[in-house]
């Protein structure tokens, strides 16, 4: 973290190049001449460069300028997404109710704004067939497209084959229409409280929300179904 600058009486040089308060430069002046300018604004005297021969000082109300950092910052740890990297795993002959079991994890990662990383596991004398696990990974992509697009190829890796899919949506908009979503569903079972349904395997938790505003750093959360 940044030292801040010295202000107004800490400032101890004897002259300065001043700033106004509008960006307009004033020139060299001595330090008790941009002192007293900065009394007569009613402002700070801000000291931005301080290597600089004069340092470099600007008329501003610093408090006012420390509180808009601050938001922005706020604001920019706020919007930031917690990129998270799911992975499924499947079988190059896969059962076709395990494969539909599988695609609705992947349609609902991507929903939330993750990426999904499929591994194909080959066994024995599957290896001799990557074949099989290319068109299964190309059928997966066509089948989810409309959420999510192939970011990395398939490729072989040892006795897998590993493609990623990236989430048409950012996790920031998935988290927000989730929310929408989910007090449209609240609202909808307390005006018709006979035609509630359970959807709790759609829906993206208040917790997962909180997380996924509070963390700032990538992570990989392998999920196998």
């Amino acid at each position: 973290m940044s030292a801040e600058p010295r202000i107004n009486d800490r400032i101890r040089v004897p002259e300065v190049r001043l700033v106004g308060p509008s960006g307009e430069q004033v020139g060299i002046v001595p330090l008790a001449k941009a002192l007293e300018l900065a009394q007569e604004y009613d402002l700070d005297l801000v000291e931005v460069a301080a290597t600089a021969r004069p340092p470099v000082c600007k008329l501003m109300d610093y408090g006012k300028f420390k509180y808009e950092s601050a938001m922005k910052a706020r604001e920019a740890r706020k919007n930031q997404a917690h990129t998270v990297i799911k992975e499924m795993k499947l079988r190059p002959k896969i059962d076709p109710h395990d494969y539909d079991t599988k695609k609705g994890h992947v349609v609902r990662f991507l929903k939330q704004g993750d990426k999904v990383k499929i591994t194909i596991m080959f066994r024995g004398r599957e290896q001799s067939r990557p074949e099989l696990g290319y068109r299964l990974l190309q059928r997966l992509a066509s089948d989810v497209e409309d959420l999510g697009f192939v970011e990395s190829n398939p490729k072989q890796d040892g006795r897998n084959m590993i493609m990623v899919l990236g989430p048409h949506k950012k996790k920031t908009e998935a988290m927000a229409e989730a929310r929408e979503a989910q007090a449209a569903r609240k609202a909808e079972a307390k005006a018709n409280p006979g035609k509630s349904q359970n959807h709790a395997g759609d829906d993206i938790s208040d917790e997962e929300v909180a997380a996924t505003e509070a963390a700032e750093a990538p992570a990989e959360a392998p999920a196998e179904a």
